[in-house]
């Protein structure tokens, strides 16, 4: 599949340092990448280069053989949404929610309407339509929260570990949910997560950043089998043994 997003000798500073290298990669239209490494070692870092919200202090970013340098930027955040690990929600009911961005857009009301069902009904909180935000339980606020982002029909889908704060049975159901509308839609997403195995469940490929720097990139098995250098292996050996 041809490339939706293409990075080219890419170098992320933050602060005056050094946050992110990333000497090339690729991810294919309609392809879930999920970035996997230790606290701190930059995969953030990445999904705010993605969105736009970090500049390059060298190297490119393409979207569909465009660099991202070269594109208007509100253009580009049209193609995009962001899932942050905190669902961020406004203090109004989920169908408000997860029509806002649709309102920002001018969408007409019956489309936003149509849309708007449409994502209530596939992430299971249609029955909490009329609730306020406020009352939502967390893995109730973060369904809204994907809702709200899928709403828009994004291009491209950035996910910075969504389930973190989620008790284990909310964890597990909303991976399951997520898994199965991205495999359904075909949507290009990047999904930050600590879990190995969540990774392996979830994506295509699975990208390993450790230092700051991009190791590999692979399937799972591959990466546990055949570590790319000492950085990689140390990364897995301080994994849990159940990942």
């Amino acid at each position: 599949m041809s490339a939706l997003i293409t990075l080219k000798d890419l170098l992320i500073q933050r602060n005056g340092r050094s946050a992110l290298e990333v000497p090339a990669l690729e991810i294919a239209r309609g392809e879930t990448l999920t970035v996997v490494g230790p606290n701190g070692a930059g995969k953030s870092t990445l999904l705010l280069a993605l969105a736009r919200l970090l500049k390059p202090a060298r190297g490119e970013i393409l979207y569909d053989g465009k660099s991202l340098a070269q594109m208007n930027e509100l253009e580009y955040r049209r193609k995009i949404s962001f899932v942050f690990q905190a669902p961020l929600l406004m203090d109004m009911t989920v169908e408000q929610n997860v029509a806002l961005g649709l309102k920002f857009r001018g969408t007409s009301k019956e489309e936003a309407q149509a849309r708007t069902e449409k994502w209530m009904k596939q992430l299971g909180i249609e029955s909490l339509s009329k609730r306020r935000a406020s009352q939502l339980s967390g893995g109730e606020a973060q369904r809204v929260s994907l809702a709200r982002a899928f709403v828009l029909e994004p291009e491209l889908l950035l996910l910075d570990e969504p389930f973190a704060a989620l008790d284990p049975p909310t964890h597990a159901r909303l991976l399951e949910d997520l898994s199965n509308i991205l495999k359904q839609d075909h949507k290009t997403a990047v999904f930050v997560t600590h879990n190995l195995n969540e990774a392996a469940k979830l994506s295509h490929r699975i990208a390993v950043i450790v230092g700051g720097r991009l190791r590999q990139v692979g399937r799972a098995q591959q990466i546990k089998a055949h570590p790319a250098d000492e950085a990689v292996e140390a990364f897995l050996r301080e994994l849990p043994q159940s990942q």
